[in-house]
């Protein structure tokens, strides 16, 4: 049976709107990823050139702190996850479950690196305004200004990132587990449910 030229025109009025709304998500998604990459170069280059020299503590740079180290690699790598993933997501083919699965792992995974350099970051930075007299540790930026404002600056700017990144979780995850289908609901059976829960 031929289907009339109207409902023939509707059908591909109906996948023309599907395609324009799938790349307009994949733009979106791509733009998306390559927030955090920008973000996590600036964090990094400021981070890198961080260094001063003062009469009371010497030459101090990020790479004499173990936590701005750290800092510093997981920026860099989350900079290229960010590009390869958005190059990925800008390409123009379906969605497998590998590919969704692979976001949403690798998504959660950066977000939670991120997260654990910053909160090291911040206690290091932390310790350098207020000092700790327990562990005869003395602030260090009354003479370190300069190094601990870049420091502090790369910090708000990591946790911007990490903000980016649950973001970016919220969209794999529900691009992965919308794939699957709600549970079946089975019927009662005849069982008297008010009788179970009876005391």
């Amino acid at each position: 049976m031929e289907s009339s030229p109207s409902v023939a025109a509707a059908r591909g009025d109906k996948n023309g709107e599907e395609e324009n709304g799938s790349n307009s998500m994949r733009t979106a998604e791509s733009m998306l990823r390559l927030l955090p990459m920008s973000l996590c170069i600036v964090s990094l280059v400021l981070m890198l050139t961080n260094s001063q020299s003062s009469d009371d503590f010497g030459l101090l740079s990020y790479s004499d702190l173990g936590a701005f180290r750290y800092l510093v690699q997981a920026s860099g790598v989350c900079a290229g996850y960010s590009l390869l993933s958005a190059l990925v997501s800008a390409l123009p083919r379906p969605s497998t479950m590998s590919r969704a699965w692979t976001f949403f792992l690798l998504d959660q995974v950066f977000m939670y690196v991120l997260l654990v350099a910053g909160a090291v970051s911040t206690e290091v930075v932390y310790l350098a305004y207020k000092g700790d007299a327990a562990i005869t540790w003395s602030g260090a930026c009354g003479s370190l200004g300069k190094f601990c404002h870049k420091a502090t600056a790369s910090l708000a700017i990591t946790f911007a990132v990490v903000i980016c990144y649950a973001v970016l979780s919220l969209v794999s995850s529900y691009r992965l587990f919308c794939r699957y289908d709600a549970p079946i609901g089975y019927a009662n059976k005849g069982i008297d449910m008010s009788a179970v829960f009876r005391t």
